[in-house]
C-alpha cells in the first residue's frame, strides 16, 4: 500500500530563509511548551487507570490481573501502533497527526469512564492506546526538525519532563479523586483536565516549517526502520531503550511489594506517593538535556546510566532512608538517560526521523512489557535482591555497549 503522489511531495519551505529555532525566541518557547503540554497529556492519559485498578476489581468483580490490563492493553497497543503512526506523519505531516491523536485520545478518555463492563472498558482503552500513539511517535521528530541542533536537548528535556509530570498526574490526580468521589467521576476529572490541556496544545503548537511530506508504504517503512537498526550508533540507543525502560518499570513495580513487607510494614497510602520520586526524573530530564548541549551527549549518557546503577545498589540494604534515596537517584538517571538518548536518535536520523524516533519508543515500551515480566521471575527467585541483580546486570550491559560503540561521539551530533 502506498500513499501520496510523490509528484505532488515538494519541499514547502526554503531552508535559506528559514533558521531552525534558537533558545530564548518566542517561537523556541511556544513549541517547547507546546510539546511539554503534549507530555503532560498523553502519559497522564495512560497512567490514569492505574490508581483505580482496586475499584476496577471491586466493583466488575475481576481477577486484580484482569484490570490490570486496563493499563496493559493501552501500553501494548500504542507499542504496536507507534510505528505505523510515525509513517503517517512522514505523509500527512507532523503537526496534523499529533493534533488528531491528541484529540482522539481526549475524546476516548471521556467515554471510558461510562463504560458499562470490564471488556467495554478495555476495549476503550485499547482503541485509546492507538489513538495516544501520534504524540510520542511524532514528538521527537517534529523537535530534531524544528530545533536548533545546538538547543535541542534542552528542548527534548522540557518534554520528557512533561511526559514524567503526566504520568505523575495522571495516577495522583486519580488517586485523590478516589477520596471524595467515584473511581468513575475520578477518571472523568482527569479527563476533563486532560481536555483542557489539549485545546493549549493545540493553539500553542506553530505548524511544521521543515517537514517535507514523503510517499509512504509498507515496504518503505520497513526499509526505512532496517536502514536505522543498522547504523550502530542508532541500534544501540535502541538497545538502551529497552533495556532501561525495562530495568526502570522492573524497580518500580516492585518497590510497592517490598515497602509493604518486612521489614518496613509501610500503609499502603503511604506506598503510593512513592510515585512522587517521579518528579526528580522531571528535574533530571531538563538538566541532562541542557547539559548535552554544552558538554556533549555520550559524556551525560553514560554519567546518566551510572547514576541508574548507583541508585539501585543503594536501595538493597534494608533502610528506608538509603532505599528512597537509591530510588530517587535511580529515577533521576533514568530520566536523565531517555532524554539524552531520545534527543540524540532525532539528531542522528538525517532522514526519516519519525520511524526512528518511534523505532526508539518501540524498544522503549516493549523493553517495559517483557523486561518487566520477565523481571517477576527474578523477583520470585530472590526476592529484591533478585530484581537488583536483573536489572543491575541490565544496566551494566547498557553501560558498556554504550561506551563502546558510541566512543566516536563525544560531541553533541
Amino acid at each position: 500500500m502506498v500513499l501520496g503522489d510523490p509528484e505532488n511531495m515538494t519541499a514547502t519551505v526554503d531552508k535559506n530563509q528559514v533558521q531552525p529555532l534558537r533558545s530564548g525566541t518566542r517561537d523556541y518557547r511556544h513549541v517547547t511548551l507546546a510539546l511539554f503540554v503534549a507530555g503532560l497529556t498523553t502519559f497522564g492519559s495512560m497512567y490514569s487507570t492505574q490508581a483505580v485498578l482496586p475499584e476496577l476489581t471491586h466493583v466488575f468483580g475481576v481477577a486484580p490481573a484482569v484490570s490490570a490490563l486496563a493499563v496493559s492493553v493501552t501500553t501494548g497497543l500504542l507499542a504496536l501502533t507507534i510505528i505505523p503512526v510515525s509513517a503517517l506523519s512522514e505523509r500527512y505531516g507532523r503537526t496534523p497527526v499529533m493534533i488528531a491523536s491528541a484529540v482522539a485520545s481526549v475524546i476516548l478518555g471521556l467515554l471510558v469512564p461510562l463504560a458499562p463492563s470490564m471488556g467495554v472498558l478495555l476495549a476503550l482503552r485499547a482503541v485509546q492506546g492507538v489513538a495516544l500513539a501520534g504524540v510520542p511517535a511524532v514528538a521527537m521528530a517534529y523537535l530534531a526538525e524544528e530545533v536548533d541542533g545546538r538547543d535541542l536537548g534542552g528542548a527534548m528535556g522540557r518534554y520528557v519532563a512533561g511526559t514524567t509530570i503526566g504520568g505523575l498526574l495522571g495516577r495522583v490526580v486519580t488517586a485523590c479523586g478516589l477520596d471524595v468521589l467515584s473511581w468513575r467521576w475520578a477518571m472523568e476529572v482527569f479527563a476533563i483536565a486532560a481536555a483542557i490541556l489539549t485545546v493549549v496544545l493545540v493553539r500553542l503548537l506553530p505548524p511544521s516549517r521543515f517537514h517535507v511530506p514523503q510517499c509512504v508504504s509498507v515496504a518503505a517503512t520497513v526499509r526505512n526502520v532496517a536502514g536505522h537498526v543498522r547504523r550502530p550508533a542508532l541500534g544501540v540507543l535502541f538497545l538502551l531503550a529497552f533495556l532501561l525502560m525495562g530495568g526502570f518499570v522492573s524497580a518500580y513495580n516492585y518497590l510497592g511489594f517490598r515497602l509493604l513487607a518486612a521489614p518496613f510494614h509501610l500503609p499502603s497510602a503511604v506506598v503510593g506517593l512513592v510515585f512522587l520520586i517521579y518528579l526528580a526524573g522531571t528535574w533530571s530530564s531538563g538538566r541532562a538535556g541542557r547539559l548535552a548541549d554544552r558538554i556533549g551527549r555520550r559524556t551525560v549518557l553514560l554519567a546518566s546510566i551510572a547514576c541508574m546503577g548507583l541508585g539501585l545498589l543503594l536501595t538493597l540494604p534494608d533502610f528506608l532512608p538509603t532505599l528512597l534515596a537509591g530510588t530517587v537517584v535511580l529515577t533521576a538517571g533514568f530520566f536523565g538517560a531517555h532524554s539524552v538518548a531520545s534527543g540524540w536518535v532525532g539528531s542522528l536520523a538525517t532522514e526519516h526521523r519519525a520511524e526512528a524516533s518511534s523505532a526508539y519508543l518501540f524498544c522503549y515500551y516493549v523493553g517495559s512489557s517483557v523486561v518487566g515480566a520477565a523481571a517477576g521471575l527474578a523477583y520470585t527467585a530472590g526476592g529484591w535482591a533478585g530484581i537488583v541483580a536483573a536489572v543491575g546486570t541490565g544496566v551494566l550491559i547498557a553501560l558498556l555497549v554504550a561506551a563502546g560503540v558510541l566512543r566516536g561521539h563525544r560531541i553533541a551530533a
